[in-house]
């Protein structure tokens, strides 16, 4: 099942607004997916959620297989029911703990080993139990199971993820049964060209719904990273959504809608949020720092979210400080208002075909 329509191009780059619909309904393009990895966005209910504009979420199939495990979600009505949540859903395959997880992983071409995490148990993974999974939980979109490379990893080393990756893309399409979901392929091979060049041309003639690239923000650097963003997107269909796994920081999503991005998801709205780091129109805010101390201000005074209508920056830090956690709570919440508001902002620019002069505003 694929249902995407581009609205609006850039004149200026490869960006495009679109609307991707799915089985809970539409999402507009560009967007933000928050991180749900275990069945809940961190310290924030679904309504809260809602609130800050957000129209998908994402969870985490490992995860949710280690605890509270798939026939217990199955149980309690499915993935949707269990986070309450009536909007769309994405579900990464687990392929990016081949990666976090490694010392607690064997990998070979069937699929991965794994002690988990939690109480060692051994566990096993592979391209066909995740489309499984997957399909079991009802999500709306899908991932293939890929394996995920470290950056600066050997070539040989290398060669051999991005060759497991395609062979298990082609066993996931097989596997996959579930008529109203989406599945996507996940393109790797680091910052080599020659390898994401490769890999892309293997999952575009396996076909997918749409296609996201892995394997980028560990560590390879903003230039680095926006380089194989924009070579990998030129070669992947026009008329599919393009997906850029974990990468997070408001510079990182500009440039990556430039060269034709349309889905983003990260953990650090609220894993900042939960370090007292604020995403603002005019840089962070470290709310622990002793200038805030007396500050009436709010976080952000443009800012229409909960946190900026009723709570001072002095206040605020006094809970960080004090170890009470709605603190953490309510900059997450600002920070996933925050990014909504930026994927809003981009969309309306590149309506106005204004994205390069939003870009020139926005450097962190």
């Amino acid at each position: 099942m694929a249902d995407f329509q581009i609205v609006h191009q850039d004149s200026g780059s490869a960006a495009r607004c679109g609307l991707l619909r799915t089985a809970h309904g539409p999402v507009e393009t560009p967007a933000f997916m928050p991180v749900g990895t275990a069945g809940a966005v961190k310290g924030i209910t679904p309504e809260q959620l809602k609130e800050t504009g957000a129209g998908i979420i994402l969870a985490n199939t490992y995860h949710l297989l280690i605890r509270p495990g798939i026939e217990t979600i199955e149980k309690l009505g499915g993935l949707h029911t269990f986070m309450a949540w009536d909007r769309p859903i994405l579900t990464d395959s687990g392929g990016y703990q081949v990666f976090s997880l490694s010392p607690l992983a064997r990998i070979d071409d069937d699929g991965v080993e794994f002690a988990s995490h939690v109480d060692g148990a051994r566990i096993y993974m592979n391209a066909e139990i995740a489309a499984d999974i997957q399909n079991r939980l009802g999500v709306d979109i899908a991932m293939c199971f890929d394996q995920c490379t470290a950056h600066g990893i050997g070539a040989s080393q290398l060669d051999e993820a991005v060759t497991r990756t395609i062979l298990w893309a082609e066993r996931a399409k097989r596997a996959h049964a579930h008529p109203n979901q989406m599945l996507f392929g996940i393109v790797q091979g680091g910052t080599d060209l020659e390898q994401r060049t490769r890999c892309t041309s293997e999952l575009v003639r396996i076909g997918f719904d749409g296609y996201a690239l892995g394997g980028l923000s560990v560590g390879e650097g903003h230039d680095e990273m926006t380089r194989t963003v924009a070579h990998t997107a030129q070669l992947l269909p026009e008329d599919k959504p393009r997906y850029l796994m974990g990468a997070g920081t408001p510079k990182d999503i500009i440039a990556a809608v430039a060269a034709g991005i349309d889905m983003f998801d990260c953990v650090l709205p609220t894993r900042n949020g939960r370090n007292a780091f604020a995403f603002t129109r005019n840089g962070p805010l470290r709310l622990r720092n002793n200038a805030h101390a007396s500050d009436a201000g709010p976080v952000e005074a443009s800012c229409g979210c909960y946190c900026c209508k009723e709570f001072s920056r002095g206040t605020l830090r006094h809970f960080f400080n004090a170890g009470e956690m709605l603190g953490p709570i309510l900059v997450s919440l600002h920070n996933l208002t925050f990014y909504q508001r930026l994927m809003a902002e981009i969309r309306r620019a590149l309506r106005s075909n204004r994205l390069a002069e939003l870009a020139k505003r926005i450097d962190y």
